[in-house]
């Protein structure tokens, strides 16, 4: 199992998260990205650049996840599409998608874009907090734990 990250827009403060983990529990973390990343030398810590085109990351994600790997990201349909291949998802504020949770998230996200596509203003996401990174690291502790049992 693996943890696949969308770090185009991951913050700073969950990938420092993930590469903790990673040396901690020796699980491959990879970021995936449409441009050079600086990691912290490790066997476990892994990027893969892809194209600067329109979903080249979310797309060399799905190509590469398998049943039971975890990726992280905030992006709804990157989301529905793993969990659809029998993986998990994990938003930075600690959001956990997968086939029970994922359908209400997608309405809400195809809902919100309606309404800017009519040109309701509709704000962006509020800044991460300290809860929402702590709700991201008991996640992620909880998953470790589960592929350490399985």
């Amino acid at each position: 199992m693996n943890v696949w990250v969308d770090a185009d827009a991951c913050p700073v403060v969950i990938k420092e998260i993930l590469f903790r983990a990673a040396r901690r529990a020796s699980v491959i973390v990879t970021l995936v990205a449409n441009k050079t990343l600086l990691v912290p030398a490790s066997p476990h810590i892994k990027t893969l650049q892809v194209a600067a085109t329109i979903d080249a990351a979310d797309q060399a994600i799905v190509d590469r996840t398998v049943p039971g790997d975890l990726v992280v990201t905030a992006d709804i349909p990157l989301a529905a599409l793993v969990v659809e291949k029998g993986a998990q998802a994990l938003s930075p504020r600690g959001v956990l998608f997968d086939r029970e949770s994922i359908g209400p998230h997608v309405a809400m996200r195809n809902f919100m874009t309606d309404l800017r596509n009519t040109g309701t203003p509709t704000g962006g996401p509020a800044s991460l907090t300290l809860s929402d990174r702590q709700n991201f690291a008991n996640r992620l502790d909880a998953w470790l734990a589960r592929r350490q049992t399985s």
